[in-house]
């Protein structure tokens, strides 16, 4: 090798080593920093006014330099004191993972292109599938870009099922309009599904929710069936949700499970948050029945704590999903026999190693492991409850999962709107709290926990956040 090539490989090992320095010393000091600033769009337009893309840059200044920029303009959702949406701190495990399936670029269309990430992947969701309560063997399962692929995957597959004319035929040939139903709190995600398989948003049929449980009522939504039957539609498929996005809800699944029974209907449950109880003994019951289900959707990337993005989908049915998806294209490698090509049983083609992050990070914890993660968090929710309640704010949702939605006397009199307390929380960054209208009802503040990191003391910054909030937007 010459001395120009060893100094070329020596640098880009110095610019690894740096990279990785810089990783680990940004997680080191994530607590220690704000959650967020407020950042104008004009900042960081005009920060990449010098990236004209006519001269190159050389790979350790623009690595130092897109680390800053990352560091600088993004509101830090793997830090601790982010109480937002379900987007966790990561575990190192992801991280290593997310790196070596970039190296080595896996191409998972077919088995034969990579047989170790494939095989890695069908191995983790029969350990899922088990804790979930399917067989780990005679299902479909495969990973997916989230949970709205998953949900997708699901509608797909009960319309083919539920319909076989409408694969080949489309929903002309119907004599009936197909008919959804979720409760008013199931996620948007089955909108963007009905107009993507030419449903139509009006096939999506929302049942009204009550406080403090916020969960879809069965004797309510047998009776909508009933009715929507009567008036030509044709229900075929009801959606649980286990953990809401709002108010992490669970609906009574057991109950659904009986209705979807009665009807011939489709079962399926939308657990992309949820899910994660059935790994913990505390919280399971809480999601009991999600066994029934013909289909599950399960996103590792939110209560998994890996990095973005790894949905699941979990189907009893494995010749409906083959029905829904199987296609043969003569420029594909040959079937290999006893096992599974993804681009012939999911909606997608050729695709990374999705699996390769949620394997390394359950090998690295165990399902033990995880356990205890996940009823930390859960823990660190009824702190926070309580702590709420000490401080005079009344929680406005009943759930063992640490979702708490909460709102304060001072703004049911209308003395205070949230949005003025977020403008101020934001201001200051050391937390990062969202608000919502569950059910399309009152506006209140909403808190997460996301982080497996997060402790006491995480919390009592929150409250005393809200605290001086509240008093600054009431001063203003």
């Amino acid at each position: 090798m010459s001395i120009a090539n060893q100094k070329q490989e020596w640098e880009t090992d110095i610019q690894w080593l740096s990279l990785g320095s810089a990783i680990n010393q940004f997680r080191r000091m994530m607590r220690h920093s704000a959650v967020g600033r407020p950042v104008q769009p004009e900042d960081i337009r005009r920060e990449l006014e010098c990236y004209d893309f006519r001269d190159p840059v050389s790979l350790g200044e623009l690595t130092n330099d897109v680390l800053r920029l990352l560091q600088t303009y993004s509101l830090h959702v793997t830090h601790p004191r982010y109480f937002g949406l379900f987007n966790p701190g990561v575990r190192e495990a992801g991280i290593i993972a997310e790196t070596l399936a970039a190296a080595f670029n896996p191409q998972l269309a077919v088995w034969s292109h990579n047989p170790i990430a494939n095989e890695i992947e069908q191995h983790v969701l029969r350990q899922f599938a088990d804790l979930i309560g399917f067989p780990p063997h005679g299902i479909a399962a495969n990973f997916t870009t989230g949970g709205a692929e998953a949900n997708l995957s699901a509608l797909i597959v009960a319309l083919g099922h539920c319909f076989p004319a409408w694969s080949e035929d489309g929903l002309s040939v119907l004599r009936a309009r197909p008919s959804i139903y979720l409760s008013a709190d199931a996620h948007d995600s089955f909108l963007k599904a009905a107009r993507a398989c030419g449903l139509g948003t009006s096939a999506v049929r929302r049942l009204p929710t009550t406080s403090p449980a916020f969960s879809m009522d069965p004797t309510q939504l047998d009776a909508m069936l009933d009715k929507d039957r009567g008036n030509g539609w044709s229900p075929f498929m009801i959606v649980g949700t286990a953990g809401t996005t709002s108010t992490g809800a669970v609906d009574p699944l057991p109950a659904l499970a009986s209705v979807a029974k009665k009807y011939g209907a489709w079962f399926h449950v939308d657990a992309a948050w949820g899910g994660a109880a059935c790994m913990s003994p505390k919280l399971r019951g809480q999601i009991d029945g999600i066994g029934l289900a013909d289909s599950v959707t399960w996103d590792a990337h939110k209560w998994l704590s890996v990095p973005f993005s790894a949905g699941m989908f979990f189907c009893k049915h494995p010749d409906a999903v083959r029905a829904a998806f199987s296609v043969q294209a003569s420029y594909m490698p040959a079937y290999a026999s006893e096992t599974i090509d993804p681009y012939s049983t999911t909606i997608q083609w050729g695709r990374r190693a999705i699996g390769l992050k949620v394997f390394m990070a359950l090998a690295e914890l165990g399902v033990g492991g995880y356990c205890e993660l996940i009823e930390h968090q859960a823990a660190m929710g009824e702190f926070l409850r309580r702590r709420l309640d000490e401080e005079g704010f009344e929680v406005v949702n009943a759930t063992a999962l640490p979702v708490v939605c909460f709102t304060h006397p001072a703004i049911r009199q209308g003395k205070l709107r949230t949005t003025d307390i977020l403008q101020e929380i934001y201001s200051r960054g050391q937390v990062w709290i969202s608000d919502v209208t569950p059910s399309g009802g009152e506006r209140v503040l909403r808190a997460c926990i996301t982080h497996y990191e997060t402790d006491e003391d995480d919390i009592e910054c929150l409250i005393k956040e809200l605290n001086r909030s509240m008093k600054k937007a009431q001063d203003c």
